[in-house]
């Protein structure tokens, strides 16, 4: 398979992960049959073409049959998806079900130093109410590959799982995943879904994330 990046992408995001602090692991779950399983190979690809730009990254890929067990401990049920795990090898709910291609390299990126242990610019009190969460809380955020407003509100939820062990933040690409998708009535992204119940459309503030957790 041809690289999916092009020298000039591939030395603005070397550019990018010099921020990393620390190592970032990213487990990559997928399925053989690739009728089954669209775009796993395109995403394996993609996740060693960015791993090969800074020796603190590195990818491990795995089989969701096969490693059905590790798959149940990181909640994977969906190919491809992988998981970012810190430099202590933990898994802290930060989850991509698709390829973050398109404009989703953002998020992924965004991704990556969030769980390297960048700053994520929070002010005392936003910080406080996140660390205030108590209860389980699950945010998946539908987008799609061509949405320019997507990778805010995956960034989001992903900062929001860093940040809190009850909290976990899934990226869903809404093309790859259609019946996911019509379950929850996507028609337009990015569309978050807090614990199935509440909803918001669009990039919203993280104040609007943290009324309707604290809401439910």
């Amino acid at each position: 398979m041809a690289n999916l990046l092009n020298d000039q992408v591939k030395d603005q995001i070397k550019s990018h992960l010099k921020q990393m602090v620390n190592p970032v692991t990213m487990v990559l779950f997928k399925q053989e049959n690739s009728d089954v399983c669209m775009y796993c190979d395109e995403t394996e690809s993609l996740l060693k073409e960015v791993a090969e730009l800074n020796d603190k990254l590195s990818v491990e890929i795995k089989d969701l049959e096969k490693d059905a067990d590790l798959a149940l401990q990181y909640g994977v049920t969906l190919t491809p998806s992988f998981v970012m795990l810190n430099h202590e090898g933990n898994y802290t709910g930060v989850m991509f079900n698709g390829i973050p291609a398109g404009h989703e390299i953002n998020s992924f990126l965004s991704g990556i130093l969030g769980m390297s242990g960048t700053d994520a610019g929070f002010d005392e009190a936003t910080l406080e109410r996140i660390k205030n969460i108590q209860k389980p809380v699950d945010i998946k955020v539908f987008v799609t590959l061509s949405c320019p407003h997507c990778p805010g509100a995956v960034a989001k939820a992903h900062q929001l799982a860093m940040l809190n062990e009850n909290i976990t933040g899934v990226m869903i690409e809404a093309n790859t995943f259609q019946e996911l998708s019509n379950k929850y009535q996507v028609s337009g992204v990015p569309k978050i879904v807090i614990n199935d119940s509440a909803e918001l459309l669009g990039d919203q503030p993280m104040e609007a994330f943290l009324n309707s957790i604290e809401s439910l």
